[in-house]
């Protein structure tokens, strides 16, 4: 076994091709000391590889029950750093491109977060009142803030069961980084819109006034997903006019008269499995990234339904999309040479605050 490693210089010329036939004969050589996790959002140059599919809670449910020694993660930085602190002492998380992020998660830093915890204790007792909820989509060190807070991660899947926990706590709920999952959830509740101000983390006191802040029930972020940021009305109303018998179905990242607007609300694992059991011949606007659109429109096609992307505007996650056949291949190559790369490693410390939070999730879930 060679313990140098492979420089990704000598997969960057390669044709996905010729990549393709190196994944495939990578994999049947580890065997089973790896597992390949993707997520729906990911190429299907490369998510065709995956050995188990899903969203980020049921990626993350996944990992607390893996025995190989290696997890490839197919995704984005944050979700990495979720299977390295779920999974067991001696494996290794593996991330085959770390410029793979997310726009959403860069939104909210721990800084920005810690002020804004000092700025709500100038008008109540914060630990007292509030529980910090973040969406997965954030840094390791946001979730051991929660976990230091006595807060909890949610996910699109179950907001709802997490609020709802959350409101058992304590009265109100700080929701990061994105506002458009917490607004629709906090909706779907019943909560009134004016109860859900926005926080903006770079103005005192939120741009806020004290009175609001007293009165909120949840303290919305100032923050979003580009991609679902997109879709606007007048997309929904377009496809209606053509299909006036057609369906409209939005993941909750999506601006609120998207969602008010949509007939369906839900994860990407709820938006695949409701079009996936619908009738054939059904006609779909779909309100999520374009990857998991194109290749659900493909599965669809034998059974006569049409699956439409919301925007006219080809807007594939950047971030998601930096994964390519030449990375993932450098990835397993290294790993048969005895010198993984990109391995995500959170610190302890941080790593145990975290796994209490993500812990609470999936017993809440």
């Amino acid at each position: 076994m060679n313990t140098a490693t492979i420089k990704f210089e000598a997969f960057e010329s390669l044709k996905n091709e010729d990549c393709q036939q190196r994944i495939l004969k990578a994999k049947k050589t580890l065997g089973n000391e790896i597992i390949i996790l993707g997520h729906h959002y990911q190429n299907e140059e490369v998510y065709r590889h995956a050995d188990l599919a899903g969203d980020s809670l049921k990626l993350a449910k996944y990992v607390e029950n893996l025995d190989a020694k290696y997890i490839v993660y197919l995704g984005v930085h944050f979700m990495a750093e979720v299977a390295n602190i779920l999974s067991r002492p001696g494996q290794i998380t593996v991330l085959p491109d770390l410029s793979a992020g997310c726009s959403m998660a860069d939104m909210a830093n721990l800084a920005k977060v810690e002020r804004s915890y000092r700025e709500l204790n100038k008008v109540l007792n914060f630990d007292n009142s509030i529980t910090p909820i973040t969406y997965i989509n954030s840094a390791a060190d946001l979730k051991a803030f929660c976990g230091e807070h006595e807060g909890i991660v949610c996910t699109s899947t179950n907001a709802a069961k997490i609020l709802n926990w959350a409101f058992s706590q304590k009265e109100k709920v700080l929701f990061f980084p994105d506002q458009n999952l917490g607004r629709w959830t906090g909706h779907s509740m019943g909560i009134p819109l004016d109860l859900m101000p926005v926080w903006d983390p770079d103005l005192p006191l939120g741009g806020l006034t004290e009175e609001q802040i007293i009165n909120a029930k949840v303290l919305l972020w100032k923050g979003h997903c580009a991609v679902h940021q997109m879709f606007r009305l007048e997309h929904i109303e377009t496809f209606r006019k053509q299909h006036p018998d057609g369906f409209v179905i939005s993941h909750p990242e999506s601006p609120f008269e998207v969602c008010l607007n949509s007939d369906f609300v839900g994860s990407t694992d709820f938006i695949l499995n409701t079009i996936k059991n619908a009738e054939h011949g059904t006609k779909w606007l779909v309100g999520t990234e374009l990857n998991l659109v194109n290749r659900l429109a493909n599965e669809m096609k034998p059974e006569n339904k049409l699956v439409q992307f919301m925007s006219h505007v080809v807007c594939e996650c950047s971030t998601m999309a930096r994964i390519d056949p030449q990375h993932l291949a450098w990835t397993l190559e290294n790993i048969i040479n005895g010198n993984p790369v990109n391995i995500i490693k959170v610190p302890n410390k941080e790593a145990q605050l975290a796994k209490l939070t993500l812990d609470k999730m999936l017993e809440v879930s």
